[in-house]
């Protein structure tokens, strides 16, 4: 026995999924969560992924939902093998350890991001209401509020005087209609270079237990503004507007005029990476986990360079400015 309850537990219900069959069972990732994987090796050599969700914090219910949802629509997700959702524990198919962050570059990035697109087109095809969580004005809010509590009162452990926090909320007010305004679809919401694997069929797509339904461009801000690589726009842009012209021969309901999307686009940005930069500073400072400090200024970078493009977003980019001479506090505290 080890000193890990949980995964005596999961070894336990694995022999029995593989009963009178050596397993090697290996970490094989954790992510911003509670969840844990595992790969389980069989004696012949195939391998499973077995997925450690401890129900008092993760609820694998949502993952096999949106499993069977994506997989319908043509995804190519981790195939659904054996389930004990009271234990939180499940067997999945293995699709690899190779993700697109591991091996992009500027020479196989248009064919990898063309099959992320192609996949992402497909799920959003299957899209309807009333069988995701609506991705709402509540949820969006919250999401942003996690700038100036855990990024800006944590991290850079700033204060904002009243004025800035009224003008702060106003631009949130203003990303929150450009977003609640766009068509809706399917949204799986990290849908980026760590989350999507180089497989055949191409991309595997891992991580959608969040999906909800909400703004078509939300995916491909997650994709092409990525926390992890960045590309020049102009490079980006012309991804977007290929995205856009497939999404409209495939019926989806995208903007008619390119330049109404791009805006979008845009806004979704903001939203997603005042979220991102909350997300990484409580990462840091709630749960001590330090890896991603390190893609703190590429976010940062996205955000600054949209706020100061648009009227709307000015006081944005200005308390970005003011903050810009802040040195962050590093230092554990729990």
């Amino acid at each position: 026995m080890t000193q890990d309850p949980r995964l005596d537990a999961l070894t336990a219900w694995l022999q029995a999924q593989f009963p009178g069959q050596t397993l090697d069972i290996r970490p094989a990732s954790a992510d911003a969560s509670f969840r844990r994987y595992f790969r389980v090796t069989l004696a012949d050599g195939s391998t499973h992924i077995a997925m450690d969700a401890p129900p008092p914090q993760e609820d694998c219910r949502p993952f096999v939902a949106v499993q069977a949802l994506f997989e319908a629509a043509g995804a190519h997700v981790p195939a659904l093998r054996a389930q004990d959702v009271e234990q939180g524990f499940l067997l999945l198919s293995d699709l690899g350890s190779t993700t697109y962050l591991d091996v992009l570059d500027a020479e196989n990035a248009p064919a990898l991001y063309f099959d992320a697109t192609t996949a992402l087109i497909a799920m959003q095809k299957a899209s309807r209401p009333g069988v995701l969580p609506e991705y709402d004005r509540d949820r969006l809010l919250a999401e942003m509020e996690l700038f100036p509590v855990w990024y800006v009162g944590r991290h850079l452990k700033a204060e904002l005087s009243e004025a800035e926090t009224t003008a702060l909320y106003e631009v949130f007010d203003r990303i929150l209609d450009v977003n609640l305004a766009e068509p809706q679809v399917f949204v799986h919401r990290d849908y980026h270079s760590r989350n999507l694997m180089v497989t055949m069929p191409n991309p595997g797509v891992l991580d959608f237990q969040d999906a909800v339904y909400g703004p078509i461009s939300y995916d491909l801000v997650s994709l092409f503004k990525d926390a992890y690589i960045a590309w020049e726009e102009e490079q980006t842009l012309d991804w977007l507007i290929r995205y856009w012209q497939d999404a409209k021969r495939a019926g989806l309901p995208v903007r008619e005029d390119f330049a109404d999307f791009h805006r979008d686009y845009e806004f979704m940005g903001a939203q997603r990476h005042l979220k991102v930069l909350g997300i990484f500073a409580r990462l840091y400072h709630r749960d001590g986990k330090d890896g991603y400090l390190k893609d703190m200024p590429r976010v940062m970078n996205h955000l600054r360079a949209t706020a100061r493009r648009y009227r709307d977003l000015a006081p944005l980019a200005r308390l970005l400015d003011r903050l810009d001479g802040v040195t962050p506090q590093v230092g554990y505290t729990f």
